[in-house]
Order: C-alpha cells, then sequence, then structure tokens
C-alpha cells in the first residue's frame, strides 16, 4: 500500500488510496501529473536562489549598491525562504496542501512580478523578500504532494527526476540569468516566473489531490524563535565588513540570533507540538542527511556568487558567456541525478549522497587551486565537470533518504526542515564566503578579486567535505527500511521510522 505523509483528509485522497490497493498502476496518471507540476514549481523556487547572480553586475550598475547590498539581494530571498519553510509546511499540514502550494506559487508570482518593476535596490530586495514567503510556502508542499502520489516501488526514480530538475534549476541559475540579462534585460529573470506560475496554479487546482494532517497545529512562538535566530545570524555576517566584526549592530545580530536559535532547540524539545521536532534529530539518519545537507549548500551556494562574477569581472566574459561556461556544472546533474535515483533504490542513498559530495568538494578545491587572473577555461574545464557530477549524485539521493527516516505523520515537517536547513546553508554560504572575499580582496581589481575568491573556495571545499563525512551517518538500505522503535517523547499517531543509532 502507499505511503503517504499524513492521513488523507479529501475524498480525493482517500479514493486515490483505495484505487492504489486494487491496481497497482491506478495512480499511473496522477503520479505523472504531481511530477511535472511540483517539478516545474519547484524549478522556479529553485531557480531564484541563483538566476541572479550573473545579473549581479547588471543590478549594480542600474540600480547601484555596495557589496553588501548585492548579498542581501541572494540573501532576501534565501533567508525568508528559509526561515518560513518549516511554518509553510505546517500550513499545509494544517489547511490543505493543495490549497497552500497554490497559495504559495500565486504570491511568489505576484512578487516576481513587482521584483521586474522595482525601481531601486531598496525595492528589489523587498520583493525578493516577499518572493521567498511564496516560495517557502509552496517548496516544502512539492516533496509531499510528490511522495503521496507516487507508489514507493516507483519513488526513488520519480525523486530522481525531481532532483535532476532541481539540480537544473541550481545550475543553469547563472547561465539563464546571464543571457537574458545581455540579450534582454536583468528584469527578464523575474518576469519569467509570471507565465509559468499562471498556468501552473490552475493545472494545480484540478490534478492535484488535497491531503491535511489530523489535529495539525501551528507554532507560532517557534516559527518567531527560528525566524529571529536567522536573520540575526545572517545580518551579523552580512555586515560584518562594512561595520566591523565588533561593531555593535554585528555583534549584536550575532549574539542575539545565536541565543533565538537556541532557544528555538529547548522549545523543539520540550514543546508538545513544536514545528520541527527535534526528537528527529535522535535519529542519525536524519540528522545525517540534514546536516549534509546544510554544508552542502554552503559551499555549493557560497562559491557560485563568486565564481559567477569571477567569470565576468576577472576572465572578461559577457553574462551569456559566463552561464555557457558553467554548462558542464549543468548538463552532469541531468545525466547524474535520474541515475542516482535508481542507484539508491538498489544499493541504498549513503553510498551514492557521500560519493557526490565527496566530489562536489573535490571541484571546488580544483577551483580554488587552478584559479588566477589569467587561467585558461580549459584548465576551469575538469573541475566544473566533477563539481556537476558530485551535485547530480546528490540532490535525488538526498530527498529518497530523508524521506526514509521519519514516519508519514512526520514527513511535511521533515521536508520543511530539509529545505530550510538547505535555504540557510545557501544563505550562510553567501555571507560567509563573501565575507572571507572581502577580507582578503575586493572589486578593485582582477588580482584583488582573485586574492579574495581563492580562499573563499577552499571554505567552501571544506565545508562540503564535512557534508561527505556527516553523510556517512546515514544508515544502510536495510536499515533504513526497517521499522525502528518509537522514540521517546514520540506524540505522533505513527511510530517514527527513525534508524537506531547503535
Amino acid at each position: 500500500m502507499q505511503d503517504t505523509p499524513g492521513s488523507p483528509s479529501s475524498r480525493d485522497s482517500a479514493s486515490a488510496s483505495a484505487s492504489a490497493s486494487a491496481s497497482g498502476t491506478a495512480l499511473r496518471a496522477p503520479a505523472v501529473w504531481a511530477l511535472v507540476l511540483t517539478s516545474v514549481a519547484g524549478f522556479m523556487a529553485a531557480l531564484d536562489n541563483l538566476v541572479v547572480t550573473t545579473a549581479l553586475p547588471a543590478i549594480r550598475k542600474d540600480l547601484g549598491g555596495a557589496l553588501e547590498d548585492l548579498e542581501w539581494t541572494v540573501n532576501a530571498y534565501t533567508l525568508t525562504f528559509a526561515v518560513l519553510l518549516m511554518f509553510g509546511a505546517a500550513l499545509g499540514d494544517r489547511f490543505g496542501r493543495r490549497r497552500l502550494f497554490m497559495s504559495g506559487l500565486a504570491i511568489f508570482t505576484g512578487a516576481s512580478a513587482v521584483a521586474a518593476l522595482s525601481p531601486g535596490i531598496n525595492e528589489l530586495i523587498a520583493a525578493r523578500a516577499v518572493q521567498g514567503v511564496g516560495a517557502a510556502v509552496m517548496m516544502p508542499l512539492t516533496l509531499t504532494l510528490l511522495t503521496a502520489a507516487v507508489p514507493p516501488a516507483r519513488r526513488g526514480m520519480a525523486l530522481g527526476i525531481f532532483g535532476a530538475v532541481g539540480g537544473l534549476a541550481v545550475a543553469s541559475g547563472p547561465l539563464i540569468g546571464g543571457t537574458l540579462t545581455e540579450h534582454v534585460s536583468w528584469q527578464w529573470i523575474f518576469w519569467l516566473n509570471v507565465p509559468l506560475g499562471l498556468a501552473l496554479i490552475p493545472l494545480a487546482r484540478l490534478k492535484l489531490a488535497e491531503s491535511t494532517v489530523p489535529n495539525a497545529r501551528l507554532d507560532v512562538p517557534g516559527t518567531l524563535l527560528i525566524s529571529g535566530g536567522l536573520f540575526g545570524i545572517v545580518y551579523g555576517l552580512v555586515n560584518a565588513n562594512a561595520h566591523g566584526w565588533t561593531s555593535a549592530p554585528v555583534l549584536t545580530g550575532l549574539i542575539a540570533g545565536a541565543a533565538l536559535v537556541g532557544g528555538f532547540v529547548h522549545h523543539g524539545f520540550r514543546n508538545a507540538n513544536p514545528i520541527l521536532p527535534m526528537r528527529l534529530f535522535l535519529g542519525r539518519g536524519f540528522l545525517g542527511i540534514n546536516m549534509a545537507s546544510l554544508l552542502m549548500y554552503l559551499g555549493m551556494f557560497g562559491s557560485i556568487f563568486l565564481l559567477s562574477q569571477f567569470l565576468q569581472g576577472v576572465a572578461g566574459y559577457t553574462p551569456t558567456q559566463a552561464g555557457v561556461r558553467m554548462l558542464p556544472w549543468t548538463a552532469m546533474p541531468m545525466i547524474a541525478a535520474p541515475i542516482a535515483g535508481i542507484l539508491s533504490d538498489r544499493i541504498g542513498g549513503r553510498p551514492v549522497v557521500a560519493t557526490g559530495l565527496a566530489l562536489q568538494a573535490l571541484g571546488l578545491g580544483w577551483f580554488a587551486t587552478v584559479l588566477s587572473t589569467d587561467v585558461s577555461y580549459a584548465a576551469q574545464l575538469p573541475a566544473l565537470i566533477v563539481s556537476g557530477i558530485g551535485m547530480g549524485l546528490f540532490f535525488a539521493p538526498a530527498s529518497n533518504v530523508l524521506m526514509s527516516t521519519v514516519s508519514p505523520a512526520d514527513q511535511g515537517k521533515a521536508s520543511g526542515a530539509n529545505n530550510a536547513l538547505r535555504e540557510v546553508g545557501g544563505a550562510l554560504g553567501v555571507a560567509v564566503l563573501a565575507s572571507v572575499f572581502s577580507a582578503q580582496g575586493g572589486y578593485e581589481s582582477p588580482q584583488a578579486f582573485t586574492d579574495g575568491t581563492v580562499p573563499a573556495l577552499w571554505i567552501g571545499a571544506v565545508a562540503v567535505a564535512v557534508a561527505a563525512a556527516f553523510a556517512l551517518l546515514v544508515p544502510g538500505k536495510r536499515a533504513l527500511q526497517s521499522p525502528a522503535p518509537v522514540v521517546a517523547g514520540n506524540t505522533s499517531a505513527t511510530p517514527d521510522k527513525v534508524p537506531a543509532t547503535r
């Protein structure tokens, strides 16, 4: 029988489950629609993480702004995306996943139009923040809606395709942003979302089944704690070089942010219905895959933020040329992610994820080794290919492993938590690596830019290497498939499938 996140409350979901029991092929059409709709929505949300990177020089020239403004152009989206993801998943559990998925799409689409019409850098940053709100409501529900529609036997392949699309969005963001910026205008990186969003909303209403989690509750205190905490930390990191690490605003942001995050962790252990049950992290599989995701995005996002600007500011390429030269990074996930999904079904996700992360770390380290003001594209090509393969091997198995480490009733929260930690990693990656870049170099000359980029890339490589070590905490295939005892304090109706930590 098909596992679904939570207990379907609508007649659509109940009839779909009954059909699945009666026939192994009854869910084929709904599963295809779910895969298409969630993949396109996921593509839009993931694309907007990095689509602005190759447009940053054009945005800076058109709207003005310092390095910290460029960081906020990226981080305003990733930060609101990150801190509200778990709340978005909880809203879906409470009020209906399809309904909230459509609402998130509408907010995201409207904010994209506002971003395209922004007359100044502050207005653009504000619109990016609202985009993040829409994505935070929409994105965690893509994985739960897809998991609900696809039978377990085919879930690995479906998540492989979903992961390939997500990987394509992340890797092709610089190419799409560069092409639109050079040949049309940077505003079209946001206009692109509008027709896609307008097409997806009615299709989602017609083709996706509704579902909720009975008695789901909203955790407003937990949401406020984690939102304030992450904002404080990222604010401190982004402004550290401009104001000084010991300045009052930076220290206040870092200290208050860390305290609020600590309060969120305490709240997650003590509250009866927290937005993120900290008991989930007692399972080494859940802990390992989430820490690996956070560190992988930290290293990858921060590196792409700098490398896309390096290709234009130092190597002298146009935005389109810079995007084209990152195509090996784009193409490899398209090939590797579906294969990785199938491999994870056969041999388990742990070896595939760990190998992918190790290759990603190797690729970033390779970049740091060869980068110079006169580096040739041929010297960068192996690093691009290795990084692309590593990224593709990570995406699909990571999603499959994540959903295997929790009970169906916790899959909504698990999806929100994992997506949130990825976005937190991305925001921290841009802030941390840009901070290293500013301390060691700057925009003054090609040599200064290179001097700042190389040590930042080494930090990114180390972060992803540590992520590979965390991936080894994930239990093997047999342990993930076998039911585990209920974790103490678990009040959910279904026992958690949290792997034993011994």
